[in-house]
């Protein structure tokens, strides 16, 4: 266990939020924002309930005094990949967004870059986080 930094519990809630926001509008508007953004709605539905589970994980794991540092290394590594990956999706020739879909994607790749930054750094700055 270590004690989270000031940085970390708050990158770890805004990451909650974003996350959760983001959530709840791919799930419940799911077929309005498909349209407008040429992605297919099963993509958005299920990234959506994905990313309102997430979000209740991260604001938990935020609000907590001291933390597993696996369970946040877990998170950090979770959003680099979702950053790489969205890249990846980018480049993959599997979905055809139009120019507002393809800057929702590469935006939403480069908040959850930064938010494993943050983190990242906040893991660092916690107490018991750095090994010798």
């Amino acid at each position: 266990m270590i004690t989270s930094s000031t940085l970390l519990r708050r990158a770890l809630i805004a990451d909650a939020v974003f996350s959760g926001v983001a959530g709840l509008a791919l799930t419940f508007d799911t077929s309005p924002l498909a349209a407008l953004m040429q992605l297919p709605e099963a993509l958005l539905r299920e990234t959506g309930l994905f990313l309102i589970v997430y979000a209740g994980f991260v604001g938990w794991l935020g609000t907590r005094a001291t933390v597993a540092k696996p369970l946040v290394m877990l998170v950090i590594a979770g959003n680099a990949a979702w950053t790489v990956g969205s890249i990846a999706l980018l480049f993959s020739g599997l979905v055809t967004p139009n120019v507002l879909g393809e800057i929702f994607i590469a935006a939403q790749a480069v908040g959850t870059g930064v938010f494993a930054e943050l983190q990242y750094m906040g893991l660092r700055r916690s107490a018991g986080a750095v090994a010798a």
